[in-house]
């Protein structure tokens, strides 16, 4: 097993006036552990969040990373940091709207997958043609992976990780205050009030006690029972969880990252204008509906939709959609002691997409 990092050029893809590149991480298994058919994971990550959320040996309750899990079982397995994320160039967030985020994306996969066809991609390991192509995203990676699915039809099935088709709704301590996110169209940026939102005085009361990171009554950040299954952790990572959200709620505030302290599976920059409004009900709608291969909706028993079990109709023309509630998990899958278990599921998933696309 070794692990590659490339840096492709995909600034006539993006078109976003300027210089455009994306950073990815491949992992190839040895080649006499190729999965038959061969497989090819592209997996995203979330909001704050980069390419080392999948290929980095996250901390908590056990060890390993999921690029390494799936390719010692003979995966090629694509971390990608999405342009405006850890390695990927930054741009102004109002240029990184679905549009230009989805074609980086897809450019710079689509090199991959030639590299792999011509057997340039590494010395010594075979050409690789026509594999059975999956897409996983977790949280906003999710989002992504809906929007390039649904517009390109690009993979043979797709992993939907924590993020909802319908309406993406973070999750709270019960008996605590809820959340109140601004609801905003499309390809937008949040500059003072946004064109459209609910309850704005809430969504200030809400982004205060961000700031102030206690929850009210509790001592407790609010986001962390729903980010991070903290009943499972000991007191070093319960710290290291506790800084994970100081960098994740400084994300559209440049001016109080100083000083904050951004891990290797950590980005300080994001796809502004996809951050900032894919919590909106119905913003992958069009998309979601477009997908015709296998879905696999994946969820921490803690997590950000609310209906579960109603998500299979956002998929209007996919003939198989899966639901996997993992237990022991919040929001941040690949921190779980139960993380394995959700590699596990994803990878049976693949063997399923495999089939049909076999069977076709």
């Amino acid at each position: 097993m070794r692990a590659i990092d490339l840096t492709i050029d995909v600034t006539a893809a993006a078109d976003i006036g300027e210089a455009a590149h994306v950073a990815l991480t491949v992992t190839l298994p040895d080649p006499a552990r190729l999965a038959t058919p061969p497989v090819v994971c592209f997996a995203k990550p979330g909001g704050g969040y980069s390419r080392g959320y999948f290929t980095v040996d996250l901390p908590g309750p056990v060890r390993g990373a999921q690029a390494d899990w799936h390719a010692e079982r003979g995966w090629i397995f694509v971390s990608v940091d999405h342009l405006g994320v850890g390695d990927s160039s930054i741009h102004a967030a109002a240029k990184l709207d679905y549009t230009a985020t989805a074609a980086g994306n897809m450019a710079a996969e689509a090199e991959v997958l030639r590299r792999l066809a011509e057997g340039s991609l590494a010395s010594g390991f075979p050409a690789i043609v026509d594999p059975v192509k999956i897409g996983i995203g977790q949280s906003m990676g999710g989002c992504m992976t809906i929007i390039q699915q649904g517009r390109y039809h690009c993979y043979d099935g797709i992993g939907v990780l924590g993020y909802s088709a319908i309406h993406t709704h973070p999750p709270v301590r019960p008996g605590t205050e809820p959340i109140v996110a601004p609801w905003l169209p499309r390809d937008t940026v949040l500059r003072s009030t946004p064109p459209v939102v609910v309850n704005i005085g809430a969504v200030q009361a809400y982004m205060a006690r961000m700031s102030s990171g206690s929850a009210s009554g509790t001592g407790e950040h609010p986001m962390l029972w729903g980010f991070h299954y903290a009943d499972d952790y000991d007191d070093a990572m319960n710290e290291a969880a506790l800084i994970d959200l100081a960098r994740f709620f400084n994300i559209h505030a440049p001016e109080k990252q100083a000083g904050v302290e951004c891990q290797p599976w950590g980005s300080l920059t994001t796809p502004g204008a996809v951050a900032q409004s894919c919590l909106a009900p119905g913003a992958v709608a069009p998309e979601a509906a477009a997908v015709t291969v296998p879905v696999l909706v994946g969820m921490g028993e803690r997590d950000t939709c609310a209906d579960v079990m109603g998500e299979p109709r956002a998929y209007r023309s996919s003939r198989s959609i899966d639901i996997f509630i993992c237990p022991h998990m919040s929001h941040m899958h690949n921190f779980a002691a139960t993380r394995m278990l959700f590699w596990q599921r994803i990878q049976h998933f693949a063997d399923w997409a495999a089939c049909l696309k076999q069977a076709r």
